[in-house]
């Protein structure tokens, strides 16, 4: 694990896997997750991709402000991420809330984007999760068994590593209560990056069928507002379709890059 200063002020650590002249791919994490999210991924993803996958702020062992968690600090972040790297632009895949800032960045930032990887990405966050509530009475120290317990919101319909389950848990509880709070309000308060304005790159949205928190009508109404874009569905797959299928997510990152 490697760490890097950002020019928006913070600290952040990060990974990279591949073949330093390999096509650049940007991973991003979701809400209360970490780089540690991509490890079986990345695991499986061919040398010919150069994939950077970072803590975004406040989470795992990046910088814990108590400030920047809009979804346009998000955004910014990434991009100055790249500009430490020297990346001119990447294909950028963001799995669920990080499929939010992803398409932030490409509305923003067009000519650091070269292409869109949505996987299990929402089109809008307005509204309240039913959960919001118990993230609201979070204090500090979290707890290990309630961040279990918080992984039961969203089903799962394949078998995942203990492991890798595990990592997760960790995930939640190095995440101090506040930003708990207040990365889930960044993610509430924003306006939707594709009512926002239009989204020109190369997008292709991968939706799991059992999906219980976004709907079928939800993604098709992203892929109809961003030219182009293609929706993919895992049949018999929940929310997290990055825990649920990485083979299958590598396989579609490989085509899509080459």
């Amino acid at each position: 694990m490697q760490r890097v200063r950002l020019a928006t002020g913070i600290d952040v650590a990060y990974v990279e896997h591949g073949d330093h002249g390999g096509a650049p791919l940007l991973l991003l994490h979701a809400w209360v997750e970490s780089l540690g999210s991509f490890d079986r991924l990345l695991a499986v993803l061919p040398g010919s991709i150069h994939a950077f996958a970072l803590d975004q702020r406040g989470h795992g062992s990046s910088d814990k402000p108590a400030h920047g968690y809009a979804l346009a600090d998000a955004a910014d972040d990434a991009v100055a991420f790249m500009d430490a790297l020297g990346l001119p632009a990447a294909v950028v895949l963001g799995s669920s809330s990080g499929g939010y800032v992803a398409q932030q960045v490409a509305l923003t930032r067009p000519d650091r984007v070269r292409g869109l990887i949505l996987v299990g990405a929402p089109r809008s966050l307005r509204g309240r999760p039913t959960f919001a509530d118990e993230v609201d009475r979070l204090t500090d120290p979290i707890g290990r068994e309630w961040v279990e317990a918080s992984l039961l919101w969203f089903p799962r319909f394949r078998e995942i590593p203990d492991w890798y389950l595990r990592d997760r848990v960790e995930d939640g509880v190095r995440v101090p209560a506040e930003i708990w709070r207040r990365s889930l309000a960044g993610l509430l308060e924003a306006r939707p990056p594709t009512e926002a304005g239009t989204i020109a790159a190369p997008t292709l949205v991968i939706w799991g069928g059992r999906d219980e928190l976004l709907s079928l009508a939800d993604q098709e109404a992203m892929v109809a507002a961003i030219p182009g874009a293609r929706l993919v569905v895992y049949d018999d797959t929940g929310h997290l379709v990055l825990w649920e299928h990485p083979e299958r997510v590598a396989a579609e990152v490989t085509a899509f890059l080459g």
